[in-house]
């Protein structure tokens, strides 16, 4: 009911459920994984992709900014936070989307 006491609130929820389709589809995909640690790589990978999303980045230039720094044992919490999603190089490094 809510929908018609806000003129903004929208009829239908499929904007929602269809962003989660991948999840579910990608599911079914992971009852194959050979091994834990392989489904745990494959879990980090869709994390990294879905915050690049969320962030307004190119997935695939954020994981490609991402392999080009490739973080060694040598690295500084500051050059972490360099590699995050959120951070202004990685916006400039990975061209953010246009909204």
């Amino acid at each position: 009911m809510t929908y018609l006491e806000d003129g903004r609130c929208s009829l239908s929820n499929n904007p929602s459920e269809n962003s989660l389709r991948p999840l579910t589809l990608g599911r079914k995909n992971w009852l194959f994984s050979d091994s834990q640690d392989g489904a745990n790589a494959s879990m980090v990978v869709y994390t990294m992709v879905e915050m690049a999303k969320v962030h307004g980045l190119h997935p695939y230039n954020y994981l490609q900014y991402l392999l080009d720094s490739r973080p060694g044992k040598d690295t500084t919490d500051a050059e972490f936070q360099d590699l995050a999603p959120w951070s202004e190089k990685a916006r400039i490094g990975c061209n953010k989307k246009s909204e």
